[in-house]
């Protein structure tokens, strides 16, 4: 976890699995009224999430925010797409690493800094079938060493 960083209330386990995670970028997030209190219930998912690049800002998109129980009219749209923010330097830099072909921005977890919401995005290229597997063979080696030192 980032210095400083509070109560995660949402991870992307599936990141880390299916991708190779290049470099990390800490983002507030624009939400609305109803939207922020599903987030501090923890009530979001960002399995299937995603960030795009349009005109020079940075938009998150596929992340599911569940409807606030008492927010009757004033409800959001689960899917909604949401505006990340990020100083320019920070965008730039967005822009031309994912230039690259293969690489993509997605979000590994989202948590409250001094009572603001926040999205850790990482900057990622995809894992190809056997590195997965690979990955998996390494975990379980590490597992059975870990069991024999423990039995000691």
């Amino acid at each position: 976890m980032p210095k400083g960083e509070g109560k995660v209330l949402a991870q992307n386990r599936k990141a880390s699995h299916d991708y190779i995670i290049l470099d990390t970028i800490e983002a507030g997030m624009v939400l609305t009224g109803t939207e922020i209190k599903s987030v501090r219930k923890a009530k979001i998912n960002l399995k299937d999430g995603y960030a795009s690049i349009r005109n020079g800002e940075v938009f998150l998109q596929n992340v599911h925010i569940s409807p606030f129980e008492q927010g009757n009219i004033f409800n959001h749209d689960p899917l909604r797409t949401r505006k990340l923010l990020l100083h320019k330097k920070q965008i730039k830099y967005l822009i031309e690493e994912t230039k690259t072909t293969g690489v993509t921005l997605v979000p590994l977890r989202v948590y409250l800094k001094n009572g603001v919401a926040k999205v850790l995005i990482g900057l990622a290229k995809g894992k190809k079938s056997y590195d997965k597997r690979d990955a998996l063979k390494q975990k379980d080696m590490k597992r059975e060493i870990d069991r024999a030192m423990k039995e000691r």
